[in-house]
């Protein structure tokens, strides 16, 4: 299967007053699996459109390879599309359902049955070509879908929110699905999706976006642990976002003042050169964070407060803390749950410490942070 760079410049689109989409570069290389990622209203549905030729834009350009395909339709763009709706024909047998591409791009009947098994075998479901969707569970409609959309072979693949009418067990047997299929055929994919777990599982890059703009376009790794702006530090998982003061910078890293200058420490400076006394915020993750019985003390930064919760989650453990320094939030550390592990309980008083390393700074001047999502 043949796979295309996309290249998108300044791509816009506006409907009266309202802006879908600020006018967006986006550069997606040959074979890369890129997730759009964000709340309801962020612009990713609108760029995936924009993409797909179902939309036309207000200004801007799209590229597919060196072609430009700004304002060509969709049927011509070398692009197989996956939506949420499987959008099969009942009346035809699977085999048919895959081939019907194929016969409306004129090829030969016995061609397309040949590669309509092919694309059976690709999704590991052969056996199924003469039962009709009816007679199918809603995962190997879905993996019907995928072939069909492989059978012509097209360049690039977008898929929106493809697996968001599955239950949880069956959409991560879809997503390793999704994942082997990329690697088999090196397509080119850009994916659509609100569900945060998704996007980390599935992507070579993740483009999170926020009321029609990219907040930050990076690894996986990057956005979870070197986020740019308070919205992605708050919107990608769980996180400790405290208030600090910056008091200088020693190589990547910055001395901080926690807290109104009350709690000394360091974290990653995040490429952030500021001025002593700037306000910032320091974001850790509570599985960086260590806990410790308050009198046993630890090193590095440590935040010293009571137990308001411990959850089980299962394996993770949570504990939830208020520091004793009111001028700081709230904060939770997880860890593996073992069954030898030390009990904490309610009312306990801990110490919460972490490495500079694991810490990070964000400026004060970074977005608000984000309002979690309700829906894609």
């Amino acid at each position: 299967m043949s796979s295309s760079s996309l290249t998108v410049q300044g791509l816009a689109k506006r409907y009266g007053d309202f802006v879908a989409l600020a006018p967006t570069d986006l550069i997606v290389p040959e074979g890369e699996f890129l997730t759009l990622l964000g709340p309801s209203g962020s612009g990713k549905t609108t760029l995936l459109s924009l993409l797909a030729g179902l939309v036309q834009p207000d200004e801007g350009s799209v590229r597919i390879g060196a072609q430009d395909v700004t304002y060509s339709p969709p049927y011509e763009r070398d692009i197989g599309v996956v939506f949420q709706n499987y959008a099969l024909f009942p009346h035809m047998t699977i085999e048919e359902n895959i081939a019907f591409p194929l016969k409306m791009r004129k090829v030969g009947a016995e061609e397309a049955r040949k590669r309509a098994r092919e694309a059976l075998e690709m999704v590991h479901l052969p056996h199924v070509a003469g039962r009709y969707p009816k007679e199918l569970s809603g995962g190997q409609q879905q993996r019907i879908a995928l072939a069909r959309c492989m059978v012509y072979r097209p360049s690039i693949i977008l898929m929106d929110e493809p697996l968001g009418a599955l239950d949880k067990k069956l959409r991560e047997h879809m997503q390793l699905e999704i994942k082997r299929l990329h690697r088999e055929t090196g397509t080119t994919v850009v994916y659509v999706t609100h569900d945060q777990e998704e996007a980390m599982t599935m992507s070579d890059r993740i483009c999170l976006m926020n009321a029609g703009r990219i907040e930050q376009l990076g690894t996986p790794a990057d956005l979870y642990f070197r986020p740019k702006s308070l919205f992605v530090a708050d919107f990608l998982g769980e996180s400790n976002i405290l208030p600090a003061d910056a008091r200088g910078r020693i190589g990547d890293e910055m001395e901080v003042h926690l807290g109104g200058q009350r709690v000394p420490g360091r974290a990653l400076a995040n490429g952030h050169d500021l001025p002593q006394g700037s306000s910032v915020h320091v974001m850790v993750r509570p599985q960086n964070v260590a806990v410790a019985r308050a009198q046993e003390g630890a090193e590095g930064a440590g935040v010293r407060g009571r137990v308001s919760d411990v959850m089980v989650t299962g394996s993770l453990t949570k504990i939830y803390m208020e520091p004793l320094d009111g001028a700081l939030p709230s904060l939770v550390a997880a860890f593996p749950t073992r069954n030898d592990g030390e009990a904490y309980r309610i009312d306990d008083v801990l110490s919460l410490s972490w490495s500079g390393r694991d810490a990070v700074v964000i400026a004060q001047g970074d977005t608000k942070p984000a309002a979690k999502p309700v829906a894609a």
